[in-house]
């Protein structure tokens, strides 16, 4: 059964880092491209990063791009979202999302097959 656990969430103050973590079980990782997005209150999901399962390509949303960086280590089973200089306004409940094999970053979120649990993030003084 394929399953995906996120963490690393918690409270952090403006400016600060987190590294989220996607680990996967239950399938290997390495033939399929993740996606993280991210629902806040009152507002719609937002896809905020993608990796293709060859790692070639990636994506950022705009609001995130310069401070968060998507990463993969297939030998661990786990993708990674290193979020720098967090903002108030990144707080939401992050996701991440698998797709088996995938070409180029980024997707839907209709185009995911498989998620995880999701992770708080909040952002606040």
């Amino acid at each position: 059964q394929l399953q995906l656990v996120e963490s690393g969430g918690g409270l952090v103050q403006p400016g600060g880092s987190l590294r989220l973590s996607c680990a996967a079980s239950g399938f290997t990782l390495d033939y399929y491209t993740i996606g993280w997005f991210r629902l806040a209150p009152g507002k719609e999901r937002e896809g905020v990063s993608c990796i293709s399962s060859s790692s070639i390509s990636t994506s950022y949303a705009d609001s995130v791009k310069g401070r968060f960086t998507i990463s993969r280590d297939n030998a661990k089973n786990t993708v990674y979202l290193q979020m720098n200089s967090l903002k108030p306004e990144d707080t939401a409940v992050y996701y991440c999302a698998a797709r088996r094999l995938g070409g180029w970053c980024p997707y839907r979120a209709a185009d995911f097959g498989s998620w995880g649990q999701g992770t708080q993030v909040t952002v606040s003084s």
